[in-house]
């Protein structure tokens, strides 16, 4: 399997694994996790990103 086809795999699994935690997975958390798997940001960029969103949201 492609590297990009587990990827949306995985990403509908989890959406589904969020579903049942009345979670959504928005696109441009889907992005941020494709960026991930591309090695695009590290670890530690994606939770400061996570971070700035939830405090930007309360």
């Amino acid at each position: 399997m492609a590297n990009e086809e587990k990827f949306n795999y995985d990403i509908a699994n989890l959406k589904k694994d969020f579903a049942i935690e009345n979670m959504q997975v928005t696109n441009e958390d889907i992005n941020m996790l494709r960026k991930y798997n591309n090695n695009e940001i590290t670890m530690n960029d994606m939770i400061s990103n996570i971070k700035k969103s939830f405090n930007n949201s309360l």
